[in-house]
């Protein structure tokens, strides 16, 4: 234990072990028995820092029935959870009347000590979110009476151990967040009184059993995700109708998932990321089926290969649901009308599809949504302007689709939103004053590759939080706005490929968050500010294709950060500074300026596209 180890914590250890003791005064020191609880005594005393005099008793002069705890040969229960502790003390061995030992959440290392496989009664061994490395001791196979095993979250690997199928009254068996590989032995599979298979996060691989459900028929958990498993998932699935969460995540299962699988009646399933199959709406049947479970929350299809289109049932899911994830896929059709059914959706994700269509009004009508993901498809017709109702929206994105007309101003509305993105769409008209009012965005405003007119209005100051900006490739006009500079949250800065016709504005160089900032191919004109040197973390810098003239500032040796500086294709002239980006050849661009630059305390003459 380490210095700080609390008193109280010591104090009510020992007041568990004494609980766990029994009949002290009856006790003889003499006897073989007493001698090793002695001992055993000591040397947990020995492994305990900062005592504070909690077990002063515990000393050689004063009979040990005496102290204030003794005879551990018939402790029952043991924890000491939640500690510092590095290694389990081999004395432990001695309590031969353990039923249950929990040692979770210490600093335990080396491997899983094969002496605990002596202790036959135990019923629980609880070690997870220790650093234990090496094999699961076949030791383990001989804890006949055990009930729960629970080592998630260490270091363990090789494969299992086929013995485990002997341990008859399992019913927990957690081993997630391991580097286990190897299949899991065909005798696991005989545990009829498993409620809980939880083998995430390992290296596992092979195919599951065809009649896995009815060999388990009492499964609760079976999680499976970040492994390495093959074939279908099993039919028989469906005979295991006590499921509450079935995870076959981030595996490589294959085929179509069969109906009967619908009749399950989880709270939490997830397929994502297999290489699960729909070619035909029959293929879809299962989620009708699943349409008779009423406390499913989480519902997850997302990076699969299922195609055809989206079944209208899928509106008649649980209202319970929370999580809704069908993107990455190949999924086809409109997105039905009838999905605010769904009353409960906090996250509703249909990226990454073939879907087409206009997005149905009454998607406004999901009151507790926070994420809506609508991008990559063939989406067409204007945002609803019913999405403005989805006050708790934290992200929306309706990237690559085909939107058009012009943003809603209802959008102003949702005043929690952190993350959005518009680009790549074909979008009209001028920017909506609403969306720069939405001073909660924080992350991302991606208004860029569409048709926006008009200037940028000064109110994109009131975008104080916002880390990244976005309006780049549209039809944008008039002054940079030194409004921009209230931004100081803003790290990345993007307004190439517009019609912005002003100088740049010295008040951008207050901007001193900025790491990137793209000003191309407009028509700015006049000269570079010469503060431009306190932007002294600014990385990436891009002025080409505008009509900027005079000198280049000598401040830009003062960013010290900048290893990317493009000024190509603009009406600069005079000295070139020497330090900084200006003595990195790859990271520099002049090219197509007007005359020659005269390379200050060179003595020579840079000729980057020439023009006489």
């Amino acid at each position: 234990v380490s210095s700080m180890f609390p008193v109280v914590l010591l104090t009510l250890l020992l007041y568990v072990l004494q609980q766990a003791s029994s009949s002290l005064a009856q006790a003889s020191e003499t006897t073989p028995a007493n001698m090793t609880d002695r001992a055993t005594l000591f040397a947990i005393k020995a492994s305990l820092s900062n005592q504070q005099g909690a077990i002063a008793s515990w000393n050689a002069t004063t009979d040990f029935c005496r102290w204030q705890v003794g005879r551990l040969s018939r402790l029952r229960h043991l924890d000491l959870s939640n500690n510092s502790f590095y290694e389990v003390n081999a004395n432990l061995k001695n309590c031969t009347s353990l039923e249950s030992i929990d040692l979770n959440s210490n600093r335990l290392t080396g491997e899983i000590p094969a002496w605990l496989g002596g202790l036959s009664s135990l019923k629980a061994i609880h070690l997870q979110k220790n650093n234990f490395s090496g094999i699961i001791p076949l030791s383990m196979t001989n804890l006949s009476a055990l009930k729960e095993i629970y080592f998630t979250y260490n270091k363990l690997e090789d494969s299992l151990p086929e013995g485990l199928g002997r341990l008859h009254g399992l019913e927990f068996m957690a081993l997630g967040g391991n580097h286990l590989s190897g299949t899991i032995p065909t005798t696991l599979f005989n545990l009829s009184s498993l409620t809980h298979l939880s083998v995430t996060m390992n290296e596992l691989y092979g195919m599951l059993p065809p009649d896995l459900g009815n060999r388990l028929p009492k499964l609760q958990y079976l999680l499976l995700g970040i492994n390495h498993f093959t074939g279908s998932l099993p039919s028989s699935l469906a005979n295991a109708t006590q499921i509450y969460s079935l995870d076959i995540s981030f595996n490589n299962f294959t085929g179509n998932v069969h109906p009967e699988i619908g009749q399950l009646c989880p709270d939490f399933l997830s397929f994502d990321t297999n290489q699960l199959t729909a070619t035909t709406p029959q293929d879809w049947k299962f989620v009708k089926f699943l349409t008779n479970c009423t406390r499913l929350r989480i519902f997850d299809l997302q990076d699969n290969m299922l195609g055809a289109t989206l079944p209208s049932s899928v509106t008649n899911l649980s209202s319970q649901l929370q999580f809704l994830c069908l993107g990455f896929n190949e999924i086809s059709g409109k997105i039905p009308f009838g999905i605010s059914n769904l009353v409960s959706l906090t996250s509703l994700q249909f990226s990454n599809n073939q879907l087409f269509g206009v997005v149905p009004d009454d998607i406004g009508r999901l009151n507790s949504l926070q994420a809506l993901g609508l991008e990559n498809n063939q989406l067409t017709g204007p945002i609803p302007s019913t999405l403005g109702n989805l006050t708790q929206l934290l992200q929306l994105y309706t990237h690559n689709n085909m939107f058009e007309g012009s943003l809603p101003r209802s959008l102003g509305s949702l005043q929690g939103i952190i993350d959005a993105t518009f680009n790549n769409n074909k979008f009209t008209g001028p920017l909506p004053i609403g969306i720069f009012n939405l001073s909660s965005l924080s992350e991302t405003l991606d208004l860029s590759g569409n048709y926006f007119v008009g200037p940028l209005l000064p109110d994109v100051g009131s975008l104080k939080k916002l880390a990244k900006l976005k309006i780049s490739r549209n039809n944008l006009s008039g002054l940079l706005p030194d409004a921009l500079s209230n931004c100081d949250s803003m790290i990345e800065l993007h307004l190439d490929s517009n019609s912005f016709d002003s100088s740049i504005p010295a008040s951008i160089t207050k901007m001193r968050a900025l790491l990137f900032l793209n000003l191309t191919k407009n028509t700015l004109s006049g000269a570079i500010p010469q503060e431009i040197g306190v932007m002294d973390g600014m990385k990436e810098l891009y002025l080409s294709h505008n009509n900027l003239s005079g000198h280049i500032p000598e401040s830009f040796e003062n960013m010290t950060s900048l290893y990317r500086l493009d000024l190509s294709f603009n009406h600069l002239s005079g000295n070139v500074p020497t330090k900084g980006v200006f003595s990195n050849v790859t990271g520099l661009s002049l090219d197509g300026n007007m005359g020659a630059f005269v390379a200050a305390d060179q003595g020579f003459v840079f000729l980057f596209g020439l023009e006489l």
